[in-house]
């Protein structure tokens, strides 16, 4: 399974969520084509009320354990709950461009 129908499965199953939104964002980086790396998962969720940032972040790395550990290199992650998300007038943040910094850069 891809990695990123996987990440949308397994917090589809571990959250009731008016919004999830993975997006897959490798393409950005410096990985070869069709890279399934760099991730930006928005998730909006009445079960992040009462947790801090720390801990919805904690949560999500729980459930997608085996696809960090399996090659996602990063994992930028937008939760929210349904009044949070409201605040923000229902945008999550863009995501940086990439810096560089591959191994396979020359200088």
């Amino acid at each position: 399974m891809p990695v990123k129908a996987a990440i949308e499965s397994k917090l589809g199953a571990a959250y009731q969520s008016e919004l999830l939104a993975v997006e897959n964002e490798s393409h950005k980086h410096s990985v070869p084509p069709n890279s399934e790396t760099h991730f930006k998962v928005t998730l909006v969720s009445g079960q992040f009320e009462g947790e801090n940032k720390v801990k919805r972040h904690q949560a999500i790395y729980k459930v997608l354990n085996d696809e960090i550990q399996g090659g996602v290199h990063a994992l930028a992650l937008h939760l929210y709950t349904p009044d949070e998300w409201q605040a923000r007038q229902a945008v999550a943040p863009s995501s940086p461009n990439c810096m560089g910094g591959s191994k396979h850069d020359h200088a």
